[in-house]
Order: C-alpha cells, then structure tokens, then sequence
C-alpha cells in the first residue's frame, strides 16, 4: 500500500489570524520595553523607575497573516491610592480580557514574592499563558532554569521565552510564536495601525515621560497629565496645550525651575518626541496647576483611561 499525501488546505499559510495578547507582571519588569520593541514605535512610556505605566495601551502587530494585539498594563502591587487601585484593576481586566496572557519576569530580580503571587492569580484565573523572562542578558545562563522550574510549579504555563526586550534578543521567536498562537479570525483594526490611543493622550503621556526623566524622587508619582486643546493648524502642524496637576505647592515650584528653565526643557523634549511620533510640526505648551488629591478623583482618572470605581 502506498502512503497518500497530507491534503494541506490550499489557504493554511495565509489564514488570517487575530488576537489579544495581554503582557503582565511586577513593576519596572520591562512591559512597556517589550511592547515598543515589539511594535517598532514608541507607543508606551519607558522610564527607569516602577509604576510608570497607568492604564493599558494597546500596540497593534503585524506578523505574517497574523495580526497580534499587544495590551501594555499597569505593574501589579499592593495599592495604596485610589490610582493604584484603578491602575491594578487595569492590569487585571487586561488580562482578563485577553485570548492570552505573557507573565514577563525581570530574570534578574528573579520569583520574588510579587512575581509569584501574580503567577498564582493567574494560575487560579485557568486562562491561556506563557511565561517570558526578561533582562537574561544581565545574568549567568545557569541560573534561568532553577527560575524556570520554581515558576511552572506554581503557573503551569503553554510555553517558556527567554529575551531581552532591551536588545531584542529571543524576540523572534516569541513573535513567531504569538503569530501562530493567536486564534484564527479577521483582522480588528488596519493592518498599518499602530495603536487605538487617541493622539491626545499619547501627548500627555510623553510629556508625563519627560517629569520621570527629568525630575528625581517621588514627585512624578504624585503628578498627571491632561491634554486640553488639540488643534490642527491650516499648515498640517498641530497646536498642543497640556495641564500638569501636581498634589503640593512645592512639586509645582520644582516642575516649573528657576525662570521657567525646567518646564521648557520638559516641553521641548516632550515636543520633539510627540513630531517624531505623528510625523508632523508640533507646537507644546504646557501649564502646571496644584490640585491636591487629584489621585483620589474620579475624573482626573477617566482624563487618563482608568476607571474611576476601583
């Protein structure tokens, strides 16, 4: 008897594919260098400091036939403030939502009690996910095992990655892997979409990147960003006017810098970041208000995407 050929489906190569893909874990594990590495474009905020990213961001992937949509959360931690409570239900409704969930790990922080209390929530949660260790490049190879087996004990997970999101190293595996791990469906959005954030608060949250690079210590924790106006100009260039809200008298002294030194320097990078993004002129000017208690009010939540019942 002789052995038939596998039909293969005229169309299995080019099925297109399409889903969400909801990237988890501790603060300042590499969520948001993972996303814009991923993505090619700068669509969240990236700082040496945890708890930079507030609410989710949505990178849109074309991989292949595949389009693979990446949600950017929140850092999981114990919240204190009503934003870190939004900003934790963030991260989870992200999950919770998604067709499936990366669990990044910062490889050299290694399973410390936050990671593994994430991995457990998940775990309870029975939904689709993989584990990526990040950051592998900053530790001995033989060490990443032992971390391995002590997470996968406690998060049974579909597949392992190693990368560094920083260098780009083990991404292509993992990106062929989402490609095919995504469930077979049309595409949501255009295949040449970036992200679904509305321009407005991408202005805001650059410009909410320039206060954690530039200003030391707590004060960009107890900061947030509107933007107010957003206005395009007959020249194809925009006119953008942003509010920083700080909590105490003093922060708005040190934003605004002897002269006004320090807020323009924020702006001018903020708006040199902001052109390159959209691609056209952009015309910054920024205001700093005091609003004591802005991160226990609602609407100052629902300004930057959170919701304001948690």
């Amino acid at each position: 008897m002789t052995d038939q050929p596998i039909p293969v489906h005229p169309d299995a190569d080019t099925e297109p594919r399409c889903g969400f893909v909801a990237i988890v874990g501790a603060p300042n594990a590499g969520k948001s260098t993972l996303l814009n590495r991923l993505t090619g474009a700068k669509l969240s905020i990236v700082t040496p400091k945890a708890q930079t990213t507030r609410f989710r961001v949505l990178g849109i992937l074309m991989r292949g036939p595949s389009q693979i949509l990446l949600v950017d959360t929140p850092g999981i931690f114990r919240p204190r403030r009503k934003l870190d409570r939004a900003m934790v239900k963030a991260a989870w409704t992200g999950a919770e939502d998604a067709d499936l969930t990366l669990l990044l790990i910062d490889a050299k922080a290694g399973a410390t009690e936050g990671v593994l209390g994430i991995a457990r929530q998940i775990a309870e949660r029975g939904r689709r996910a993989w584990m990526v260790l990040n950051k592998i490049d900053l530790i001995a190879a033989h060490t990443l095992l032992p971390l391995t087996a002590q997470l996968s004990a406690i998060l049974p997970a579909e597949q392992t990655f190693m990368v560094s999101a920083a260098s780009g190293g083990g991404l292509d595996r993992l990106l062929d892997a989402l490609a095919a791990g995504v469930p077979a469906g049309p595409h949501l959005y255009p295949d040449d979409d970036l992200t679904d954030l509305p321009d407005r608060l991408l202005a805001a949250e650059l410009v909410r990147e320039q206060i954690f690079l530039q200003i030391q210590e707590e004060i960009p924790y107890g900061t947030t960003v509107e933007t107010e106006s957003w206005q395009e100009k007959p020249d194809g260039s925009v006119r953008v006017e942003a509010t920083i809200y700080v909590g105490r008298a003093g922060h708005k002294a040190i934003l605004i810098g002897a002269g006004g030194s320090r807020i323009k320097e924020i702006g001018a990078r903020a708006r040199k970041e902001l052109t390159s993004l959209i691609e056209r002129p952009v015309h910054l000017f920024l205001n700093v208000k005091e609003r004591a208690g802005w991160d226990e009010e609602g609407a100052r939540l629902r300004a930057i995407g959170l919701d304001d019942t948690a």
